[in-house]
Parts: structure tokens; sequence; C-alpha cells
């Protein structure tokens, strides 16, 4: 953990520039509020970073508190809101039912521990209060992954859980109905190093985009090599699984799982 949180301290001054598909699917996470209707005086926004879901939640809850949270202090002091807490998500420094909504958007997938995460998330959260959430979903740079694989064995890109594994995590957290979706969103570019570039100025460090003088050069141009045949259009593609979830805290009631997929 302490080297994604290095690697993320890093990445916050230009974050922001970088951030194209964070800023997209904080917007898309943002918009699901408009049909899923909650208590609201107190928010958390958990892994708030810089701010890009911070600041839309500001504008739609203008009234409440918004606490945002984030284990990145570099990150959290370009986060031009108020209440801001520099702390791990997996031990929130936060009382027992106090939190009416938790909205975290592309956190989870740097938690190891899904949990002890969901367990605090369920604690600070008010009975029924509601978590909703997006993160990164295993077919997430698969391009990337296959170019690899026909290199070596070993792991050069970072694995995502699948979301019916999170939604089991959910419902043995205490949450109910845990409502999981998913999409695929594809960015392009001219070259494999761009693609690296762009992993590395956000902080989400792969093993391919920082060990190339460990690996050796004729390793990291087969890899760039088989990538190439993907290319289309003459842009190379670069997919995201993008899972959204949301459940409730609602005390002493079972709960069941609803898959949707998009």
């Amino acid at each position: 953990m302490s080297s994604v949180r290095s690697a993320f301290n890093k990445a916050s001054a230009d974050y922001d520039k970088y951030a194209f598909l964070q800023k997209e699917i904080a917007t898309r996470l943002d918009a699901k509020l408009e049909v899923i209707s909650s208590e609201s005086n107190i928010i958390l926004d958990l892994g708030a970073g810089t701010g890009l879901l911070s600041k839309q939640l500001s504008k739609r809850f203008p009234d409440s508190q918004l606490i945002c949270l984030d284990f990145a202090q570099n990150s959290l002091k370009n986060n031009q809101t108020t209440d801001k807490i520099c702390a791990n998500a997996n031990h929130l420094p936060l009382a027992d039912n106090s939190v009416d909504i938790v909205m975290s958007s592309l956190m989870m997938q740097w938690c190891p521990d899904l949990k002890q995460l969901f367990s605090e998330i369920h604690r600070v959260l008010k009975n029924d209060g509601l978590i909703l959430f997006s993160t990164f979903g295993p077919d997430t740079l698969k391009e990337l992954k296959k170019s690899w694989s026909v290199v070596d064995n070993e792991t050069h890109v970072n694995t995502f859980t699948d979301m019916h594994d999170i939604g089991d995590q959910m419902l043995g957290a205490g949450f109910v109905s845990p409502v999981m979706e998913m999409e695929k969103l594809t960015l392009t570019y001219q070259t494999v190093t761009d693609l690296l570039r762009d992993l590395k100025a956000i902080g989400a460090q792969t093993v391919s985009a920082r060990s190339k003088s460990l690996m050796g050069k004729d390793k990291f141009q087969l890899m760039i090599k088989m990538y190439e045949s993907y290319r289309a259009d003459e842009k190379l593609p670069a997919t995201y699984e993008v899972i959204y979830g949301h459940a409730w805290k609602k005390v002493n009631k079972l709960g069941s799982i609803k898959i949707n997929n998009q």
C-alpha cells in the first residue's frame, strides 16, 4: 500500500490534466444519484483524491457536509473542499452510524482487503445509509495483459476483482441487495508508450510501466510488437471494464444480490 500511496502523491500535481477517464467515470457515478434517493446530511467521498467527484457532490448537495478522505496527502492538498481527512480507508477515523452516503470513485481497486473495507463502510453508515461506488474489473487493460502474457508468465499489470466477488463481499459485510452494473470504455493511443506514460501520470502504476530497465529491452519491445496487433484505424485501444455498485445498510434484514450487465 505504501508504494501505491507514493505513486499517487507523486502524480498529484498533474493528475487532473491526465485523468480524462477518471473525470468521465466520476460524472457517470454522480449522475446515478439522480435515481437513487437517500438522506444526505453527511456524505463521505472515500478516496477523494484531487476532488474529481468531490466537486460534483458539492454542487449536488450544497447544504450537506462533505467529508473528503484519502490516504495520499498531496492529492488532498489539491482538493478544494473544506473537510479533508488523510487516512486509510480500511481504518476510518469516523464514528459508528455517522454518515448518510458513502461515495467512492475508482479507489476500491487499490484496496487489497475488500472485506475489511466494506465492514468499515458498513460501520460508519447510518441505518438506511447508501454506498455508491465505481471500480475497475478484470478486463481492464486486457490488451496490455495479453501482450505481456506472450513475453513471460510474470504479473505486469494490476489484477482487478470480478463484480460478482465484490457483491459477495458486500453481502458478507451486511449490506442489503447489492446492485452491480458493468460497462466497458475504450481509450485510444498512438503508441504503447503513450498509454504507459498516462498510467504513470495518474499514479496507476503497473509493473510494466516501472521496470523496463529490469526486464530488458528485448522483452519490452516484444510486448510492444504484440500490442501492435490490436491496432485499428491507426490507433491502439486500451479497454477499461468499469464496475458500478450500490447497496443499503439496513439493520437485521437479509440481503440478496442483483446483477445488471450492460
